[in-house]
Formats: C-alpha cells, sequence, structure tokens
C-alpha cells in the first residue's frame, strides 16, 4: 500500500494519509483529544456529514459520533478510541508521533491499538456518504478508553440522543481481522490505606497501614486461589486463564522501617469471566473492606480505608447468533472461536443493546509497546474489509 501524495480537506483522503493525520496528534489519554477531534470534525463536515460531539465534564475531551446513509434505524457502528498509552521512558527508534514505514510495517504511537482501525473506519464513513447506502453506518469514537473504557457510555448514551439507534457495533481493537466474540469484564478501585504512626516497638498501638493493607492483598491471593480450584464450566474455558483474577499491581507506602505506615496505597484490579458479574465482585471486595475499616478503627478511630472507583468494564458475552458477528464472519471468513482476557468497548455497547463484536487490524501484542507497529498487510486487509463492508450495506 503506497503512500499517496497530500491532499486537501475536501479531497477524499486514503486510509494511509488519514492514518498520518491521526497519529500526528498526541493524544495520550492524560492529555486533550480535542485537536484530533477538530481535525476529524472539520474533514467529515469538508465532504457533507454532520458529526456530534459529547464533551468529558472539564471540556478539556470529546467523543464523536457520525451518521450516513438513510436516517433510519438499525446502523453498523464503527467503534474505535483516539486516546494512546504514554511513550515516556520507552525507547523509539523513529518518532513515535509520526507514521514511519520500513520493512513492511507502519511504525508509529496508536498505529495498532487503534488509530489504523480509525483511520479506516473515516475512510469507510467518507466512502459510504459519496456511495448509495441502502443500511446506514456509523462511527463511534470515544476519549479515555486507555484508562479504564470510561468515555464510552456517555458516548453511547449520546448516540442514542442524537443519531437513529444502530443494531450493531464493529470495535475495531487489533484482532488480526478475527471475530472476537467474547472478552472477561473488569474493574478497579484505587485503595489508600490510612494508619496511625508509632514506633514499631509499639506496634499494637498504632496502625500499620501496609500491614492492614497486606489482608486485603492476601484476600485476593484467597480469591485467586478458590477461582484456579473450581470447575471450569464450557464460557470459561474458552479464556486463558479460564477464571476471574483478582490482581495487586501497585503499592506504595510506609515513612521508615521503624515507623508503623500512616499510608499505603494500591490498586485492586478484577478481571472478571463472562457468566459472573463485575458487580458482585465489587460488592464482595468492599464488604471486606467494611470488615477492616471496622478492625483497624477500634484500635485507632483515626485509622480508614478510602475506595475510589476508576474503572468498570462490562464482559463481552458471546451471542447466539448476534448480527455483529455474523456480519464479521461473512465479511472475513473466520469461522473460528476466539475471545480474549482484556477489556475493551465491546462489553459497553452490548450492555446498551447492542450486537457486538471485535474485529480489526493488527496484533494486540504490539500495542502500548516502544516502535509499535501496524503490519501492512494487515492494514490493507482491514480496507479489504471495509470496501466488503460497503458493498454490503449498498
Amino acid at each position: 500500500m503506497e503512500r499517496q501524495k497530500d491532499a486537501s480537506m475536501a479531497d477524499r483522503l486514503s486510509p494511509r494519509q488519514i492514518l498520518d493525520r491521526l497519529v500526528a496528534f498526541p493524544t495520550v489519554s492524560r492529555d486533550s483529544n480535542l485537536p484530533l477531534i477538530d481535525w476529524v470534525e472539520a474533514y467529515l463536515q469538508s465532504h457533507g456529514i454532520r458529526a456530534h460531539r459529547h464533551w468529558n465534564e472539564d471540556r478539556s475531551k470529546a467523543a464523536l459520533m457520525a451518521h450516513v446513509g438513510p436516517q433510519v434505524t438499525g446502523a453498523v457502528v464503527l467503534s474505535g478510541h483516539t486516546d494512546v498509552v504514554p511513550v515516556d521512558g520507552q525507547h523509539w527508534t523513529s518518532d513515535p508521533f509520526a507514521v514511519t514505514e520500513r520493512q513492511g510495517r507502519l511504525y508509529g504511537r496508536g498505529t495498532c491499538d487503534m488509530k489504523g482501525f480509525d483511520a479506516l473506519a473515516l475512510w469507510a464513513l467518507v466512502e459510504g456518504h459519496h456511495r448509495s447506502l441502502r443500511r446506514p453506518l456509523q462511527i463511534a469514537l470515544s476519549y479515555d478508553e486507555e484508562t479504564g473504557c470510561m468515555g464510552a457510555p456517555p458516548l453511547i448514551q449520546t448516540m442514542q440522543q442524537v443519531m437513529p439507534k444502530g443494531a450493531l457495533a464493529i470495535i475495531g481493537e487489533p484482532s488480526r481481522m478475527k471475530a472476537v466474540n467474547g472478552h472477561k469484564g473488569g474493574a478497579g478501585y484505587r485503595v489508600h490505606v490510612r494508619g496511625f504512626e508509632v514506633h514499631s516497638s509499639l506496634l499494637p498501638q498504632g496502625v500499620s497501614a501496609i500491614m492492614e493493607a497486606a489482608r486485603l492483598i492476601m484476600w485476593a491471593n484467597a480469591r485467586n486461589a478458590e477461582n484456579r480450584a473450581k470447575p471450569v464450566g464450557p464460557l470459561a474455558q474458552l479464556f486463558d486463564p479460564p477464571f476471574t483474577t483478582v490482581h495487586v499491581g501497585m503499592i506504595n507506602g510506609g515513612t521508615a522501617h521503624n515507623i508503623t505506615a500512616a499510608d499505603c496505597r494500591h490498586v485492586m484490579e478484577f478481571r472478571v469471566i463472562p457468566g459472573e458479574s463485575p458487580q458482585d465482585w465489587c460488592r464482595a471486595f468492599e464488604a471486606e473492606v467494611d470488615v477492616l475499616r471496622a478492625a483497624i478503627k477500634s484500635v485507632r478511630p483515626e485509622a480508614d480505608i478510602f475506595l475510589e472507583r476508576f474503572f468498570d468494564v462490562p464482559p463481552l458475552v458471546p451471542e447466539a447468533g448476534g448480527g455483529a458477528e455474523a456480519m464479521v464472519r461473512r465479511l472475513t471468513g473466520d469461522n473460528a472461536t476466539h475471545v480474549v482476557s482484556y477489556g475493551t468497548e465491546a462489553g459497553h455497547f452490548q450492555a446498551a443493546g447492542y450486537s457486538a463484536v471485535i474485529c480489526g487490524p493488527g496484533d494486540i501484542a504490539q500495542a502500548h509497546q516502544a516502535d509499535e507497529y501496524l503490519e501492512l498487510s494487515e492494514f490493507a486487509a482491514g480496507q479489504h474489509f471495509m470496501e466488503r463492508l460497503l458493498a454490503d450495506l449498498a
């Protein structure tokens, strides 16, 4: 796939030209994505396509959605996110915010996860606008996916208010253009245990935030052991690992080796198999926290535990006869079963009443890495998929 010459905004840009523009916007999740959204909206408007926005609370970020084809319900939604993970501390051999082509690969932050799909979706939307579609096509570009899919629920709610509701959603996370019809749900907490400092020789008179946080971590270890020992059901056995996991990946706290820790902070994360409820796991964890909170307050009333829920992702449950999966299988020829253990915005679309499936170019193994890349062959396969989708809608 050769890179085409530069074009004016009103021209119909190639997927590669659109990808170049998208990657050039450093839309790291901690920063604004508005320059990218401004460009996308202007590009769509230059072709007579009206776009709608949903703003976050401080208006530093926005999601964007648009509809082409007849103004009726039943659209196919192409769903992608605009944010990328940071490049801090990574060693890149080329500029991460410029697409560099070498040895059959397109290097750049987000080429794989997932601006490659975003570029293809924008190309398809403009192409669809200039063709006679019988079934409508929509695009949904979110923010804050990388920080826990937090931007998806308000985006989906806004879509249903400003456009005819779509019927099925194709979430373009990298799947090597395979139909992924299931993923685990997830939830995460930032946990702050506040203790009470005394000299360690007087341990019973104080509350060590670190030692009390360790009780919650041991609770996680015990749940993992229980889950691993349970019989594996037919749906769970599709996943690796085939059970719900509870994980602590970050922890910090304490002042000195001989002082009971005044504070300890860690993150508690749940990856929940379809068939189990993330909400049930959250309630179980919060109940354990309530018990521990009462215990430490009985020693020192000043002690406490604070929880901040920072992500909540519903599972994607395989759909018997689901329209999204059927369409992707028809367009790709993929009839194998694929599930993943990470979460995506597909679970939110399914929870909102859309048939949902994951299918996008690239390999998830390249996501978030230094020298992230998308194979040219995968990008070409993605464009072929979009061509077949447009033909199907027409």
